[in-house]
């Protein structure tokens, strides 16, 4: 089977591998990966023109975003997100908030654990998308959360965020699980106001360091 170079290379970004900043050089990449160079070259084209790449000078490095353009992301994030929560109201099935349910359970025994919960955190979010049933929307929403992953950190290191981020889920499933379609949209889009809001706290508080 084929590997995907492309998929590989977002992965390594959303990870962590590769952060903002760092530059990406073709020939290491196709030996980390195991490929050919020529998937590779058009991989990093194809996020050169989706911004996840940017130049400097003839090299390529991971893209950063400064204050306007997170201040751009989350105001899409908020308003796509929000759609997915309604949506999912209205459609999810029983097997689906009770799959949302347990995310929730299962990440209060990771108190304390940032990147845990910030990997769980995807999912969870992910598994939002899914439960709208809307496949242009989870399409959108990916191309969002692509771009989430130029943040140097999560705002779930912020003192006291994860236990509030947590009760928050918990107010998107149980919304969900009602069918009340705008509560769920209302609790997903506070969510995503206040994750924006701890991460600029961060950021001041790092002398602007944490978007770089």
């Amino acid at each position: 089977m084929q590997k995907d170079a492309y998929a590989m290379i977002v992965e390594a970004i959303d990870s962590g591998v590769y952060r903002p900043g760092d530059r990406l050089v073709e020939s290491e990449l196709a030996e980390r990966f195991g490929v050919s160079r020529t998937p590779v070259r058009e991989a990093l084209q194809r996020l050169e023109t989706q911004s996840m790449l940017a130049r400097d000078g003839r090299s390529l490095i991971v893209a950063s975003l400064d204050h306007n353009q997170l201040a751009e992301l989350y105001v899409v994030r908020a308003e796509l997100e929000a759609l997915a929560a309604a949506l999912a109201a209205k459609h999810a099935a029983p097997e689906e908030v009770r799959v949302l349910q347990d995310m929730v359970d299962q990440d209060w025994t990771c108190h304390g654990d940032a990147l845990s919960l910030s990997r769980s955190n995807k999912q969870f979010h992910r598994q939002i998308h899914l439960a709208s049933h809307n496949r242009y929307l989870v399409q959108q929403l990916d191309l969002v959360h692509r771009s989430m992953a130029l943040l140097a950190t999560t705002s779930l290191a912020a003192e006291g965020r994860s236990d509030a981020a947590l009760r928050e889920h918990q107010a998107i499933v149980d919304a969900i699980r009602e069918g009340d379609e705008q509560a769920a949209s209302t609790a997903l889009r506070t969510h995503i106001s206040k994750a924006f809001e701890t991460r600029l706290k961060l950021d001041a508080a790092q002398g602007g360091k944490t978007l770089f």
